[in-house]
């Protein structure tokens, strides 16, 4: 009896590997599967090298193809075990997510500049624009013309990312016309942004900043359950109506199908501030406001963001305002934030983050 590589894969989907709460398949750790009549021989990929589960998997491959094809299946002595060599995000050491609970608190301001604040530090710094429906990395870097190329390796496609101001950049924006709207399924969307994750040669970094969409949704879900994120910031402005909306995103990556360590909260807009009076503060949107929340949510409170009218500018010229020197009121808080962050990130493991 002979068999077909789909009807393999589709047995395949039945295995799970649990650390990714995913099938094997649709976490692409099937590789050279090749089928010969009876004979069916493929490797197993891992995110890590002695993979505790690995010989479960194994197992439950066998298992499975036998389940749906019938013993008559070579596949026993026929599976090999790999670490490593599918997973893009494996020299990346900490993976930091910048949420909100919803939009125009200036997530994505926050997500660029803190980029750039942590490279100003000399750390290995990446962005992946995660906010799939609405893409403003490419704007904010001056990259808005621009396109990744791919590179065909062992037989699988990988994005090269681009570079700008020593930071790798890679988003969604860099694949579409800039006036598309992208009208996307949940479903579409994480997978998409999935491939951006696991198909791009991020090499090695210290840092990789996700801009994620605002509020909560697949998104997230998709984040969370597929890479392994260090910790996440929220973003907000003192209202009263965006501390609401943070509460939100609070308890969703303190959920039970989440659990990811939350880094703090940020507060953006915190108060107006002239660049030629830079010791003037009006508090136009309220006062104190994130850093109250942060104490009854038990969260470092990470530091304040003025606003003041170079941010804006600044983003819209493709240059994030974190690359002026401390001088500048919002490249100081910046510099503040992205120290913040790091002290946190790099406490000895077993140390409450707060």
């Amino acid at each position: 009896m002979s068999y077909t590589n789909e009807q393999v894969l589709e047995a395949l989907k039945e295995v799970i590997y649990f650390p990714k709460a995913d099938n094997i398949v649709s976490l692409d750790m099937v590789d050279h599967l090749e089928v010969t009549g009876n004979k069916i021989s493929f490797t197993l990929l891992f995110p890590k090298p002695n993979d505790k589960s690995a010989a479960i998997v194994e197992q439950s491959c066998i298992d499975a193809i036998e389940k749906h094809l019938g013993s008559d299946a070579q596949v026993r002595g026929n599976i090999t075990l790999k670490a490593g060599a599918r997973d893009a995000l494996s020299r990346v050491k900490h993976i930091v997510a910048i949420a909100s609970g919803k939009g125009g608190v200036g997530k994505s301001t926050v997500a660029a500049n803190l980029a750039v604040a942590l490279a100003k530090t000399g750390a290995r710094t990446g962005i992946l624009d995660a906010d799939i429906y609405g893409p403003s990395i490419p704007l904010m870097f001056d990259l808005v013309d621009a396109q990744p190329v791919a590179e065909n390796r062992d037989g699988h496609d990988v994005i090269i990312p681009m570079e700008k101001y020593g930071i790798k950049v890679l988003s969604i924006g860099f694949f579409v016309q800039p006036d598309q709207a992208l009208l996307w399924r949940g479903p579409m969307a994480s997978n998409a942004l999935n491939q951006l994750l696991r198909d791009t040669d991020w090499g090695e970094l210290d840092y990789l900043v996700l801009d994620l969409p605002p509020g909560t949704g697949d998104i997230h879900l998709t984040i969370v359950q597929e890479v392994d994120v260090s910790g996440v910031a929220i973003v907000s402005t003192p209202q009263k109506v965006a501390l609401a909306d943070a509460r939100k995103a609070f308890s969703m990556f303190n959920g039970e199908k989440t659990r990811v360590p939350i880094l703090g909260l940020i507060e953006n807009m915190s108060y107006f501030t002239p660049e030629e009076l830079p010791d003037n503060k009006y508090y136009i949107f309220g006062k104190e406001g994130g850093r109250q929340l942060a104490k009854e949510a038990g969260v470092p409170f990470l530091g304040e963001i003025p606003l003041v009218q170079s941010i804006c500018e600044s983003g819209d010229n493709g240059k994030p305002v974190a690359l002026q020197n401390d001088s500048n009121p919002v490249a100081k808080a910046f510099d503040e934030l992205a120290r913040n962050i790091i002290a946190i990130l790099n406490k000895p493991k077993g140390s409450p983050f707060a």
